[in-house]
């Protein structure tokens, strides 16, 4: 079975446009030191998505998100750095209740929201993938990139840089 992801793309609107919900991951865990969104893994074969999304953006920003205010955004379907196949689940939420605060300083040592014109780095590199197509517009599109692991963090090199997940590499 593959794992499955939840991500928490809190979205509201800032002075200067649209800004998004980040986290900076910390301590002995995946992406230490990394920018992402607030995420977790579905918890067994008897949790949802959906309600793993809610117990996530509880467990880790404190807020609380109505099941019914939860849109399906994007879907990315990578390679960890390990190589094993995972599936990233991307949800838009644009309602909540409470103030988004860390709540598990042990694997978070940072907060904030951010213009998508404006988003922090270093930052893992899926879930960048999963912003800048929800950014794009491609809500609802599922994005891969299972031809090769993920990288924590992406490339800076141009040559090096990798297509779009899904889309051909063209070489000349």
């Amino acid at each position: 079975m593959v794992p499955v992801d939840v991500h928490l793309l809190a979205v509201r609107d800032g002075e200067r446009g649209p800004e998004v919900l980040l986290s900076r991951r910390a301590g002995g865990v995946y992406a230490s030191g990394l920018w992402h969104l607030p995420s977790g893994h579905v918890d067994g074969a008897f949790e949802d998505i959906v309600i793993a999304l809610l117990r996530e953006a509880l467990e880790e920003t404190g807020i609380v998100v109505d099941p019914a205010d939860v849109r399906s955004a994007v879907t990315v379907h990578h390679r960890s750095p390990a190589g094993g196949p995972r599936i990233g689940v991307f949800f838009e939420v644009r309602r909540w209740r409470g103030t988004p605060q860390v709540m598990e300083p042990e694997v978070c040592d940072a907060m904030g929201w951010f213009g998508f014109d404006e988003l922090p780095e270093p930052m893992v590199a899926y879930c960048r993938a999963g912003l800048d197509a929800y950014r794009a517009g491609a809500h609802g599109r599922a994005l891969s990139g299972t031809r090769r692991p993920d990288r924590l963090r992406p490339d800076p090199r141009p040559d090096a840089a990798d297509p779009r997940p899904g889309q051909p590499r063209h070489r000349p």
